[in-house]
């Protein structure tokens, strides 16, 4: 019963992560770093959402072999069909959620939810120790490479994830796509979300599924 609940959990926190990605696109203030990649490469080129975060995870996947090299297991190639579902669901609310509102307050309630649900999503993802999101497991790859520690590893990936998306933009669009303001505050308020979710969630979903 307690693999029942931890998976059911699990498929809860990628349906909440993908929501809150979705809605971070929405509030046209910036997208958050992780899916600012795939998010540009989508509106410059006009492909599908969820194919371009499927390519950018696949090669998240192929990151974590090279850092990895012999520790690299094949559990970890469960990685792909996950980003495979994952883009699914990041397509299903894309395609649902339409919103259009030029009031700044109003964007900015979007994004704090937004920040938010991601922050939750991720948590749940992680806490279940299942399969790790692919870009997650990346950014874990690089912290036991690098041995710097996660929340660097973290702040390495995101400022490169922007780095690269700037860089597409300029060069291919002649403009930068998806970078704002909301960028910043998602790389400073998914932590803070995913650290209270933890607070005041934490000793209960463990207790659940452990």
């Amino acid at each position: 019963m307690k693999k029942f609940y931890r998976g059911m959990m699990y498929c809860i926190g990628l349906v909440i992560l993908a929501l809150g990605i979705i809605l971070n696109t929405k509030t046209g203030l910036g997208v958050s770093p992780i899916i600012s990649i795939p998010y540009s490469i989508s509106k410059i080129w006009n492909i599908n959402l969820g194919n371009a975060t499927m390519c950018i995870y696949i090669l998240c996947v192929a990151g974590q072999a090279a850092l990895r090299g012999k520790e690299f297991r094949p559990f970890d190639l469960l990685q792909v069909p996950m980003s495979i579902v994952f883009s699914r669901i990041i397509n299903i609310f894309n395609d649902i959620i339409v919103i259009n509102c030029d009031n700044l307050i109003m964007n900015l309630l979007l994004l704090a939810a937004a920040i938010m649900l991601t922050g939750i999503g991720a948590y749940i993802t992680v806490q279940m120790k299942i399969v790790p999101n692919a870009a997650d497991g990346f950014t874990q790859a690089l912290a036991e490479r690098t041995k710097k520690g996660l929340g660097l590893a973290k702040n390495i990936t995101d400022i490169s994830s922007v780095i690269i998306t700037v860089v597409i933009g300029l060069v291919c669009a002649g403009k930068i796509v998806g970078i704002g303001v909301g960028t910043l505050v998602a790389v400073i308020g998914v932590g803070r979300a995913i650290a209270l979710t933890n607070m005041l969630f934490g000793k209960k979903m463990i207790a659940l599924v452990d």
